[in-house]
This record gives structure tokens, C-alpha cells and sequence, in this order.
């Protein structure tokens, strides 16, 4: 059963966030919004050693341990159905993982509908090609959660094509894996996801795609290969429009002979380990130590 901390979450959800994309209208209105700032916040840096250099026309953040080399990095994507800026929960994870010992990364991707996929993947691959520089691929963890946990599964089924060695985890946090939203148990998962709804959602991947085909493994990486990614970690919630297609990639991955570590945690939300609840709390300590053993 859900603790009383991620029930309180989901019916506050449901009467706060559910209704702003419930409609193709008001999905519409979501993708044309202004976007906020993606600064990181100032307590951020005040903990942690925070630099910003532009790669590719766009901001990359670097969140480094104060005072000493970090041995260990990661990547992070942050979600936002591709339309929304980075947010406080991002960075809160983020902190967590320096903290431990990490080098950080985030790039700031550019945000549908004034950017499409195609701008992203040139982006993360120069920040990735950068950070390869510096630590060995075998130090680095790729993350993501919700939008950005679909890019980080589609930017390491790219790698093998640039010619770049694969990190040595990818860490997924209810991830879009499909853009076409056309899992047929997709419905029933909508019913009893107190945020997310199809509607805008379906808006939002128009947007990102820009015209081109939402089946393409770099928009729907569900539909890519996965043979000879990096290990994976994915974590998903009962209570939420990812979990079909999260469980579609666990039987498309082991029909390649791949074995994801699928967490599935009963009664939670979208990108859980994110929410302030037991259960989140107990999957962000699991997903910093990923990050460095």
C-alpha cells in the first residue's frame, strides 16, 4: 500500500495538475507558454561548485563537489513532457548525487515548440563527447526522468553510430518511451494517473517531433534496439500513464537477451523518486548509490 505521504501527493495532483493538460486545448495552451528560467538555484550554489558554458548554442550546467575532483559523473536530462524548463525536484536530485561524490551535468535542452529532438541529440552528444574527455565512460551514469528518461534511452541507442562508448549505467525514472501513445493497456493507466493525461501529452510529442515520424527510435526509443546498450535501471509507479510501456520495454529488452532492473512501486506516481514520500526517499538513496559503485 501507498504511504499516506504519496496519497496526500496524488490527490493534490489530481486537483492541481491533472485538469492543465486534460484536453488537446489545453495541451495546446501548455506547449505555447512562456518558459521559466532554468538557473540552477542559488542554494545550489552555494553547496556545490557550479560552472555554465554553452555547447552547441545551448546552456550545459556543471555541478561539481566543492574543492576536490569527482571521480565519479552522470549526465541528467530532466523531464517536462519536452515542453517545461528543469524544476526544483531536478536539482534537489541532482544536489543528492554531488553530495555523494558525483560530477554532474545537465544539459539544458531546448524546449518544444521553438526546438524539436533535433537540436537535442546533436546537444547531448557534444556534452557527453566533453565529459568523455575528462572521466572514462566507465565512471559516467546517463540519467533521466519522464521525457528526459525517453531522451537518455534514445541518446544511448545513438552512441553505437557516433562511435562513442556506452556509460557504464542508464538510470531511468518513468520514462517516455513511446510518442504515440498507443499502448492499448495505455487507457486503463490513464484512469488512475492523478497528472498525466493523453490529451496534451499527444500535443507536446507533436511538438517535439517537429512533422517527422513519432515512431522513430529517437522520439519512441521503445521501438530501438537495445542489445548492446549500457546496463539499465528504470523505475515506475502503479499510479501512472508510463508504467504500460515501461513493462512493454522489460519483455522487448529480455526478448534481446537484456535484463533490466525494472523497479515497479506500488501506489506511486509519476517520476516517484522525485515526490516527497517514503517511497521516493527510498528510491533517490538507491539511485545515488548507482551512481557511484
Amino acid at each position: 500500500m501507498a504511504s499516506l505521504q504519496m496519497r496526500v501527493v496524488a490527490a493534490f495532483l489530481r486537483l492541481a495538475y491533472k485538469p492543465r493538460m486534460a484536453t488537446p486545448e489545453r495541451g495546446r495552451k501548455r506547449v505555447a507558454a512562456a518558459k521559466g528560467s532554468s538557473e540552477p538555484p542559488s542554494r545550489l550554489r552555494r553547496r556545490h561548485d557550479v560552472s555554465t558554458r554553452q555547447v552547441a548554442g545551448f546552456d550545459c550546467h556543471t555541478v561539481a563537489p566543492k574543492g576536490e575532483p569527482a571521480e565519479r559523473a552522470a549526465v541528467y536530462l530532466h523531464g517536462g513532457a519536452y515542453i517545461s524548463e528543469i524544476a526544483p525536484q531536478h536539482w534537489a536530485l541532482i544536489s543528492k548525487m554531488v553530495d555523494a561524490g558525483v560530477r554532474v551535468e545537465v544539459p539544458i535542452y531546448g524546449l518544444a515548440p521553438q526546438h524539436t529532438y533535433r537540436d537535442a541529440y546533436p546537444f547531448v552528444t557534444a556534452v557527453y563527447r566533453q565529459l568523455l574527455e575528462d572521466v572514462d565512460a566507465s565512471a559516467i551514469v546517463v540519467a533521466g526522468d519522464s521525457a528526459g528518461g525517453g531522451l537518455a534511452l534514445g541518446f544511448a541507442q545513438t552512441l553505437p553510430r557516433a562511435g562513442l562508448p556506452q556509460p557504464r549505467r542508464l538510470i531511468l525514472l518513468s520514462p517516455w518511451l513511446d510518442l504515440t501513445l498507443s499502448n492499448p493497456d495505455l487507457p486503463a493507466a490513464e484512469e488512475d494517473d492523478p497528472w498525466l493525461s493523453s490529451a496534451g501529452l499527444a500535443e507536446a510529442a507533436d511538438a517535439w517531433a517537429g512533422g517527422d515520424d513519432p515512431t522513430d527510435p529517437r522520439l519512441s526509443p521503445l521501438n530501438g534496439s537495445f542489445a548492446d546498450l549500457a546496463p539499465m535501471d528504470v523505475y515506475v509507479g502503479t499510479r501512472e500513464i508510463c508504467l504500460p510501456d515501461v513493462l512493454l520495454l522489460q519483455d522487448r529488452c529480455r526478448a534481446e537477451g537484456v535484463k533490466p532492473r525494472v523497479t515497479v512501486c506500488d501506489g506511486a506516481v509519476h517520476v516517484y523518486p522525485l515526490v516527497p514520500a517514503p517511497e521516493g526517499r527510498a528510491a533517490t538513496r538507491t539511485i545515488v548509490r548507482s551512481t557511484t559503485t
